[in-house]
């Protein structure tokens, strides 16, 4: 081999010894910009830190996303709520969620997020529409303006609004109500309701909710019994024992008695009719006055005989079901004592005699 030949030999073999280490570098070099990269993401996605904060990272908080809101809008809103670090980090996974799914986005409601959820389980949260669920509940006798009432003092929409929905009956949807209603008192069934929070604002959907639970639970039980009295007469009627049964032992003696009266063309002098017709509710201290019993009202049944026009609230399943299955009994006439049950009588000497001794107690 010649000089100049070794000379050249000898180039080309570092040159090939050095491209060996670089190849041999390579993983590492990969490896060192992996976990460079990895770190680097998951110092933006992980969940904030609690020092410096004003959240309390272990409690977790309402998020509201507004119908309309961008992506890069949210990840700034929860930036800014100290709910993620980085809105770097947020549009980084924002493109990367719409390269895998080009069809989803993210969905407006409120969610319940906490500082201790990483940016990606916040993201995936908004992303699928996991909206908070929130309770309500309506309790058993509450009339549709207890409703609007309770709807506005907890936020959810104005108690206008409620009423306003509660006079349009949505026939098309449940074809079963009874015709010509007025307003879907009696109908809206009381209970504990989950919803998604999205439809707090939607009057509407809340009574379609509450209508739905009533053709669940109640209008079978009406279907099964096939009663001589209609729909909108056992609701009407069940109403009224709600209202007037506060000891749940006495509803199907409360529902007898009404029974028999009706059936002997006596009237159902039930106060809550006439609290109904006129908007007023009565209390021990301030009962119903005897100028109040003698006005005029559709729903006064001092003065009408038979049923009230509609239902004067909602019954619970137990009323209806008294309702149905009545106590047989010689009892014309209850009065409430002043602890919620009743003093029952056959005659209306022995009913006045037990009105004036609970007076005459509750004045001692």
């Amino acid at each position: 081999m010649t000089a100049k030949n070794k000379s050249q030999y000898t180039q080309t073999s570092k040159k090939n010894a050095r491209a060996k280490i670089a190849i041999k570098a390579i993983p590492a070099i990969l490896g060192v910009v992996l976990i460079l990269g990895w770190s680097g993401w998951r110092g933006l996605t992980a969940p904030v830190e609690a020092k410096g904060k004003k959240i309390d990272p272990s409690k977790q908080v309402q998020f509201t996303v507004k119908p309309g809101t961008s992506g890069n809008q949210i990840g700034a809103e929860l930036a800014k709520a100290g709910l993620i670090k980085s809105t770097n980090g947020w549009k980084i996974w924002t493109k990367l969620q719409r390269t895998n799914d080009s069809s989803g986005g993210f969905k407006a409601g409120t969610y319940l997020v906490s500082p201790e959820e990483s940016l990606p389980a916040i993201a995936s949260k908004i992303w699928e529409g996991e909206i908070m669920q929130i309770n309500f509940t309506i309790p058993e006798g509450w009339s549709t303006i207890q409703m609007a009432e309770y709807f506005e003092s907890i936020g959810y929409f104005s108690a206008a609004e409620f009423e306003t929905a509660v006079a349009e009956i949505p026939y098309d949807k449940y074809p079963w109500l009874p015709q010509d209603l007025p307003i879907l008192e009696g109908f809206l069934y009381p209970d504990t309701y989950k919803i998604s929070s999205d439809r707090t604002s939607n009057p509407k959907a809340i009574i379609n909710t509450m209508l739905d639970r009533f053709e669940q639970i109640a209008l079978p039980v009406y279907q099964a019994a096939q009663p001589e009295m209609s729909l909108l007469d056992w609701v009407s009627l069940s109403s009224i024992v709600e209202k007037e049964a506060v000891v749940g032992e006495e509803r199907a003696l409360i529902a007898g008695v009404f029974t028999a009266r009706l059936k002997r063309g006596m009237r159902l002098e039930s106060d809550p009719t006439v609290e109904y017709g006129l908007g007023i509710r009565q209390t021990a201290d301030t009962p119903l006055t005897y100028s109040q019993v003698g006005t005029p009202s559709p729903y006064n049944t001092y003065m009408n005989t038979g049923l009230t026009p509609t239902p004067i609230a909602s019954p619970g399943i137990e009323s209806l079901k008294a309702t149905l299955n009545p106590e047989s009994t010689d009892y014309l006439f209850f009065v409430a004592r002043y602890d919620g049950t009743h003093v029952f009588s056959e005659t209306l000497s022995e009913h006045e005699a037990a009105t004036r001794e609970i007076r005459r107690q509750r004045n001692q």
